[in-house]
């Protein structure tokens, strides 16, 4: 990575990272993570109207951003501190980026897990540790492998690498933004609009930092998961606060409380307006929407992005045109550069039909009902011929026979080829002699049979 030297833009405040220390960060990673390819994005263009770009986190050695600010941090430990070793807790990506970084840096660690993490999650761990790593299953949540993590620190004198909540941390994952420009600028291009995920707000305070001294016009979108919107709250309440409850869905995402670091850096950009900072705007991005985009990643790009990863660009399909280019009310303007970061791609393939699923029901194309047949010949064969379309087709069929009663209940699932389908087969639901309940997504039994 090339660019100008950064100096520290006037009045950011005292105390948070600064754009210089991302240029040092940058120096310290090269050799380590090598830039990752900034690649034009057809298909999200063609959707927008903009210039839209995809920023390739997904292809560092631990399939995301975090080894960047994890080997920032180990690498920058004094003598004293690497003798003693490091120690963490996570689920997923950052429990990968400390281990590269310990294995690279020469220094030993001790990592926490907590039950629920995957097989494969654990295995990718120790590999990339190799002899320098220990894995240690604790508890059955992610809150209790961090109390684990937390009392080995003090027990051992570990030093405690933060997955987002730190200086160094979000200096490391400034260089993803730092990267950008630098690619953007030899492809003689500016960056108009930044699409970044946001869970914790490592990466969204590190772009924020280096936007500031480099590219203050910028508008960085930040995109939360419906269910896991810490930094809104936070903003809602002018500092982080712990939500009550969180969807893990968007498992590289979902943290119930933003950094106090990666906030203070946020509201402060925030504050300057565009002239001198960055602007920062924020959407909840619904959990299906995600879904709709991962598919299409993989489908039309050859990309393999985890829920986290494909965030950003599922927050651009909703602010952005529409494919007739008639601008929307949140509209970015026709041909601006759009960058968004695909931030990993660490996804288990036996997400995927879950993934289908939900991505289905968010289009509107499956639905669930409950259905009173009558407990006569022919009732099944009724429904088939008078109430399904011709393009219409059952998923799901669960039927339970009572021999006291004229009728039985069905569970029935219908997949559709088009989702205006839904008003003609309400409608003959409605003509038919069966008494028809449409399960609402919201409802506790959808999440059964989801």
């Amino acid at each position: 990575m090339s660019g100008p030297a950064s100096s520290t833009p006037a009045g950011w405040p005292d105390g948070l990272p600064t754009p210089a220390d991302i240029d040092a960060a940058a120096a310290t990673l090269a050799g380590v993570v090598d830039p990752t390819p900034l690649q034009p994005a057809p298909r999200l263009s063609a959707l927008t109207g903009c210039d839209v770009w995809l920023k390739r986190e997904d292809l560092t050695p631990v399939r995301s951003y975090k080894a960047r600010g994890a080997y920032n941090v180990v690498a920058g430990l004094p003598d004293s501190a690497r003798a003693a070793g490091v120690t963490c807790a996570s689920a997923g990506n950052h429990a990968q980026g400390v281990a590269f970084a310990c294995a690279r840096a020469g220094v030993r660690a001790t990592i926490f897990l907590p039950r629920t993490t995957p097989r494969q999650k654990r295995d990718r761990v120790a590999a990339l540790g190799g002899t320098f790593v220990d894995v240690v299953i604790a508890g059955d949540t992610y809150d209790d492998s961090a109390v684990a993590a937390a009392e080995y620190a003090e027990a051992s004198g570990a030093t405690v690498i933060p997955a987002f909540d730190h200086p160094g941390v979000i200096a490391g994952q400034g260089t993803v933004t730092a990267e950008i420009l630098t690619q953007l600028r030899a492809a003689g291009r500016t960056l108009d609009h930044l699409f970044v995920p946001v869970g914790g707000g490592g990466l969204l305070a590190g772009a924020m930092t280096y936007l500031a001294a480099h590219a203050p016009g910028t508008v960085v979108h930040a995109a939360e998961p419906a269910g896991a919107t810490s930094l809104e709250a936070a903003f809602n309440a002018g500092g982080p606060v712990t939500l009550e409850r969180v969807d893990q869905f968007v498992d590289g995402a979902a943290v119930r409380r933003v950094g106090d670091l990666t906030y203070a850096v946020a509201a402060a950009a925030a504050a300057r307006r565009p002239r001198s900072h960055a602007v920062l705007t924020w959407y909840p991005v619904p959990e299906g929407e995600i879904c709709v985009e991962m598919l299409d990643l993989y489908q039309t790009d050859g990309i393999i992005a985890e829920p986290a990863g494909a965030l950003a660009s599922a927050a651009l399909r909703l602010v952005g045109y529409s494919p007739t280019g008639e601008p929307e009310d949140d509209g970015l303007g026709l041909g601006t550069t759009v960058v968004c970061v695909v931030s990993g791609g660490n996804n288990d393939v036996s997400r995927y039909a879950d993934i289908v699923e939900r991505a289905l029901v968010h289009e509107g194309l499956k639905h669930y009902f409950l259905v009173e047949f009558p407990q006569e010949p022919g009732a099944l064969r009724r429904f088939l011929d008078d109430v399904l379309g011709p393009d219409d087709d059952i998923t799901l069929f669960e039927y339970t026979k009572r021999n006291n009663r004229e009728t039985g209940p069905a569970l029935v699932g219908i997949e559709m080829a088009h989702r205006d389908d839904l008003d003609g087969l309400i409608a003959r639901m409605e003509a038919s002699r069966l008494r028809v309940q449409r399960v609402d997504p919201g409802s506790p039994l959808f999440g059964f049979v989801r």
